[in-house]
């Protein structure tokens, strides 16, 4: 195996298209086909199946990604950062955040990468914390935006701040008419919440715990968009940072309430592999996000208490 094949592995991996990885790595797909057949015949195994939804991996595949993603990561990191040491810093970084991060951050960080950093690839990844995690863990992604605690990460971390969390309830709850509602009660009803694995569920799944409670969870919904759709419907309540639901409250479509007390906060943490050190181009999107936030907090857009 050499770097060559690995990077057409990979790309042909991510993007799940010969067409498009020759697109992007600016190879003639037969010459990108060649190589992944000698990949093959080198480890005697199919890496992929070819139908009509492009290149899927098979199990051979999948476990050849998941020990070598890591690794092409760095080597690609390794030639930008000695190309940034002439000027800014460039090359591809992929950011994962959290839904309700990626409401308020996404597009101001993408305006300020192509403002300030031409030579810096951005590409955003939206999901749930387990994910973004694991993504970091298998080395497919440089940094993210996640929630903690970071105790139980095994990342490298850097806290960013603390994010408070409100109910969340459909047209007609009469959460905007009480304005403040206890913990307890909001335990009691119905719930629409992320499954097991996401650090939502983990935070009230303990503030039940303490109260031993028993939550009523009917839906679980591992898409912030499908969360808030279930909750529009009428279907439950859920928790979320007030940033994140602006449109949807402006409009009327939700209803929320302060919880008394001070209600549950989230450890909001920037994370990267613990295993290798990240470009210069990570560390430049690492500093937006940390002014972003910061910004936001002072324009009024995001209540959250810095680190």
């Amino acid at each position: 195996m050499d770097f060559r094949q690995l990077k057409t592995f990979s790309s042909v991996a991510e993007l799940g298209s010969l067409s498009k990885a020759a697109d992007r790595l600016r190879i003639a797909q037969p010459a990108l086909s060649r190589q992944i057949k000698l990949l093959e015949h080198e480890l005697r195994a199919e890496l992929f199946t070819r139908n009509g939804r492009g290149m899927v991996l098979t199990e051979a595949g999948k476990l050849l990604l998941a020990r070598t993603a890591g690794i092409v990561r760095q080597l690609d990191q390794i030639r930008d950062d000695i190309q940034s040491q002439a000027g800014s810093p460039s090359g591809r970084v992929v950011l994962g955040l959290v839904p309700t991060v990626s409401y308020v951050l996404s597009a101001r960080l993408a305006r300020r990468t192509v403002e300030r950093y031409p030579g810096i690839s951005l590409c955003i990844v939206e999901s749930y914390s387990g994910h973004l995690t694991e993504w970091l863990h298998r080395g497919e992604m440089d940094l993210a935006v996640v929630y903690g605690p970071s105790a139980d990460l095994h990342l490298s971390m850097q806290a960013l701040g603390r994010d408070s969390v409100v109910a969340v309830g459909p047209r007609g709850s009469g959460l905007s008419r009480k304005k403040r509602v206890e913990i307890d009660w909001l335990l009691r009803q119905k719930l629409v919440l992320p499954s097991h694995s996401h650090g939502l569920r983990a935070l009230i799944e303990h503030a039940a715990a303490k109260r031993k409670m028993r939550l009523d969870v009917q839906i679980e919904a591992d898409s912030f968009r499908v969360l808030t759709s279930i909750v529009e419907a009428g279907l439950g309540f859920t928790l979320l940072p007030p940033s994140s639901l602006r449109e949807q409250v402006a409009d009327g479509r939700l209803e929320i309430a302060t919880i008394a007390k001070q209600g549950p906060m989230r450890e909001l943490l920037v994370a990267a592999p613990i295993d290798h050190p990240g470009s210069a181009a990570t560390a430049a999107i690492t500093a937006l996000v940390r002014s972003e936030t910061k910004a936001c907090r002072d324009e009024g857009l995001w209540d959250i208490r810095l680190g």
